[in-house]
């Protein structure tokens, strides 16, 4: 008698789970949009420093017919994760998490640089990155400058930690912004005063994590997520004033309270706040995550046409300006040339200051540019805001 077949179990029966690298890069059709807005393809006219080419690599280490080399791995370091080509696809491909997932798996297999685990493991802990930016600001005269001199902390700007049990909104501080956008978040306040709104300020809270997550340190980003989803109450809307931080934000607390960009939600009280006149010309730079993530440019363009009498000059979009998280410190090259087309749209522009809503990008320009103030928009809005008694 013949033998019978032994039965198939069935998970051999089930067809082969599908690679979720792969899923997502299938979306693309390879149809080349995104090449005049990706900031890389432009300074390399490099098909391999392109989304097209990027998921072409990635999608071929991960069916195993290309091995990683270095020159492999270059291309994909020099994404700068701006997610301009998001904005043009027509595909729908999501590419910030294609990128999070493709450099999560480059580390596991090459780890990551000293100066990068520096990076992060200073940004996990805001308030130590706090205490060390104050002394960097009083040793500034003797030390390398790798960053600006951070502000100094006055009195009336210093913004204490209050319970978030039941506040009205909430204010994200991050971690570099801490220090470095300490009077930004306290021009924030000022505005949500004015239009009767008080801001709680969790102690608790920490980084958002996308620099973690966008250096391929999965883990901890999601630690760091679970320490902000703990900080923030349940429901109360939560501020977020740095643009590079508010899809990373977003995305931890989507299910447990909302994530509002400043600008868009003070436009939406704009009628409760009263500006006096500037009678200045100021330049607005527009950062790649407000234009093509967070979308809320056109709220602050509406915002700051309610101040009389100022001259706003908006630079015209000259692609990234290189700073990117840690991409700054670990491509310093790559990111002085995507800079510099900034820099000669600001030096053209007649401008006394410059706005610009993110503060990695006002960092990296300002260790080029000295001679002209840069700041926070909420900074130049609360200077000119007209304080309304509430009855």
């Amino acid at each position: 008698m013949p033998t019978a077949a032994p039965a198939r179990s069935l998970e051999s029966a089930l067809p082969p789970a599908i690679d979720p690298l792969l899923a997502l890069a299938d979306r693309c059709v390879q149809c080349g949009l995104c090449l005049p807005s990706c900031p890389t393809y432009q300074l390399d006219r490099n098909e391999a420093e392109s989304p097209r080419g990027r998921i072409a690599l990635v999608r071929a280490f991960a069916d195993g017919s290309l091995a990683p080399d270095a020159a492999a791995d270059a291309h994909l370091d020099h994404c700068l994760g701006c997610r301009r080509c998001e904005a043009v696809c027509p595909a729908g491909v999501q590419y910030g998490e294609l990128l999070v997932e493709a450099r999560h798996r480059q580390r596991e297999r090459r780890g990551a640089g000293t100066r990068q685990r520096a990076i992060e493991w200073l940004a996990a802990r805001p308030a130590l990155l706090d205490r060390l930016l104050g002394a960097y600001r009083l040793m500034y005269p003797l030390l390398p400058k790798p960053l600006p001199r951070p502000p100094r902390k006055s009195r009336g700007e210093t913004l204490q930690s209050v319970p978030a049990s039941q506040p009205r909104v909430a204010l994200f501080r991050g971690c570099v912004a801490r220090r470095y956008d300490t009077h930004a978040h306290a021009a924030l306040a000022r505005l949500c005063r004015a239009a009767g709104l008080e801001v709680a300020i969790p102690a608790e809270q920490t980084c958002c994590g996308a620099l973690h997550a966008h250096a391929g340190a999965t883990k901890t980003a999601a630690e760091l997520a679970g320490l902000n989803r703990a900080a923030f109450a349940a429901g109360v809307p939560v501020l977020s004033s740095a643009t590079g931080c508010h899809a990373s934000l977003a995305d931890t607390l989507q299910a447990h309270a909302p994530v509002v960009d400043a600008c868009t939600f003070l436009l939406q009280r704009a009628d409760a706040l009263r500006f006096r006149p500037a009678h200045a010309r100021v330049a607005l730079h527009v950062p790649c995550t407000q234009r093509a993530v967070v979308k809320s440019d056109a709220a602050l363009r509406t915002l700051l046409a309610r101040i009389p009498d100022l001259d706003l000059v908006e630079l015209p979009d000259t692609g990234c300006c290189g700073a990117a998280g840690s991409y700054m410190f670990e491509q310093p090259e790559r990111a002085r040339a995507l800079r510099q087309p900034l820099l000669d749209a600001l030096a053209g522009s007649g401008a006394t200051q410059l706005l610009s809503a993110n503060i990695g990008c006002r960092l990296h320009v300002a260790m080029a540019e000295r001679s002209i103030p840069i700041r926070h928009p909420l900074e130049f809005l609360a200077e000119h805001l007209v304080e309304q008694p509430h009855p």
